[in-house]
C-alpha cells in the first residue's frame, strides 16, 4: 500500500487497500465510502393540494436499519429546493439550491439547525453530489452546465473547480465508492433526457470519463450506494425503474427491480446494507419512504413516511452518517 497526502488540499492519491485519514476510513473501491445508519432528507418542496406548493427548509431523519416514519431534525439556513447532499460519515453537507450558491452543514449524530459552510463559485441548482469521505464533489447545473466543484467536508470554506462532466446537464444523480464518484442521467441540451453515466476519481481533479449507460434515459432520479454497488431509482415520467452498477468496473447499468411507487424528483441515502428512497412526485404526489437491500436485486418495500405532512415532498436531497 502506498499513500500520498497533500496536506494543503487533503488530496489522497495512489491509494490501494483500506486505511484511515483524519479518522475516516478510506481506500480502494472495495472499501465502503463513509456512511451510516442515520439518513437525513432535506425536504425541498412540500406540495399540498395542487397548486399549493411551499418551499421549506425542513430536514427529516430516519434510522435506516429500521422501518418507520421520519422525525424532525432541524432546518437548513434558508428555504430552497433542488439542493444536493453528501457526507463524510459524521458531517452532512447540503449545497446549492434554486438560485443559491450557499452551502450548509450539520452534525449527523445530533439534531439541530444547519450552519453556514461557505459558497460555491456560482449558483449550483439541480446538481448532484458524491463523496469519498474527505472530499465532496457537486456536479451539474440547471443552466445545462458541465461544471463540477469540490469541498473538503471536515473544514468549512468555499467550493473549488474540479473539472467538467462528459455531458452538460442538470437533474442528474450521483453515488460513490471511497475512490470513485459516478454521475448518471439528467437533462441535457434542449432539455432532452440522457442515459449517460460518467465517473471521476474523487481524490484528484479533472474531467469526468464515460462509464456506460442507464437502462432508461431519464432525469430527476435519485442514487445511493453501499460503496461497491450504485443504485439509481425513479425519474422522468414517474418511472418505477431501479438500475444498478458495480462502481469499480465500467459498463452499462442492469435492471434491479421496481420502486413501490414510481416517482420523480425524489432523493436517496444508504447505509452499508440498505438504500432508502424518499419523497418525489407522481400523479397524486408522495411523502413515502421505500427501501431496498442493495446487495440483492428485487422490488422496493414500504419504509414509512417523511415527517412533513404534505401530499408530496419533492426536489429534496439526502445523505447518511452516524
Amino acid at each position: 500500500m502506498s499513500l500520498t497526502i497533500n496536506h494543503q488540499t487533503d488530496d489522497i492519491s495512489n491509494l490501494t487497500g483500506a486505511t484511515t485519514f483524519n479518522g475516516v476510513a478510506v481506500g480502494g473501491d472495495n472499501t465502503p465510502a463513509p456512511r451510516g445508519d442515520r439518513g437525513l432528507f432535506d425536504i425541498g418542496r412540500a406540495r399540498g393540494t395542487w397548486p399549493n406548493i411551499s418551499v421549506v427548509n425542513n430536514i427529516d431523519y430516519i434510522s435506516i436499519p429500521t422501518t418507520g416514519n421520519a422525525s424532525d431534525f432541524g432546518d437548513t439556513t434558508s428555504a430552497s429546493y433542488d439542493k444536493a447532499a453528501c457526507s463524510n460519515g459524521s458531517r452532512g453537507v447540503f449545497g446549492g439550491g434554486q438560485n443559491l450558491a450557499s452551502i450548509d452543514y450539520v452534525t449527523i449524530a445530533t439534531t439541530g439547525n444547519a450552519q453556514d459552510f461557505g459558497d460555491f463559485t456560482s449558483t449550483m441548482t439541480r446538481s448532484a453530489a458524491c463523496s469519498n469521505g474527505v472530499r465532496g464533489v457537486f456536479g451539474g447545473h440547471s443552466s445545462i452546465s458541465d461544471i463540477m466543484e469540490y469541498i473538503t467536508i471536515d473544514t468549512t470554506g468555499n467550493g473549488t473547480d474540479f473539472g467538467d462532466l462528459t455531458v452538460a446537464r442538470y437533474h442528474l444523480a450521483s453515488c460513490s465508492s471511497s475512490s470513485r464518484g459516478v454521475f448518471g442521467g439528467g437533462a441535457a441540451s434542449g432539455h432532452a433526457v440522457t442515459n449517460t453515466i460518467d465517473y471521476i476519481t474523487i481524490s484528484t481533479t479533472g474531467n469526468a470519463t464515460d462509464f456506460g449507460d442507464l437502462t432508461l434515459a431519464r432525469d430527476q432520479l435519485a442514487a445511493c450506494s453501499n460503496g461497491s454497488r450504485g443504485v439509481f431509482g425513479g425519474g422522468t415520467g414517474s418511472t418505477n425503474t431501479i438500475d444498478y452498477i458495480t462502481i469499480a468496473t465500467l459498463g452499462n447499468a442492469t435492471d434491479f427491480g421496481d420502486l413501490v411507487t414510481g416517482s420523480t424528483t425524489l432523493s436517496a441515502c444508504a447505509n452499508d446494507t440498505r438504500g432508502v428512497f424518499g419523497g418525489g412526485y407522481y400523479v397524486s404526489g408522495t411523502n413515502k419512504l421505500q427501501y431496498i437491500t442493495i446487495d440483492t436485486t428485487g422490488n422496493a418495500t414500504n419504509f414509512g413516511n417523511l415527517a412533513v405532512t404534505a401530499e408530496a415532498t419533492q426536489d429534496g436531497s439526502a445523505c447518511s452518517g452516524d
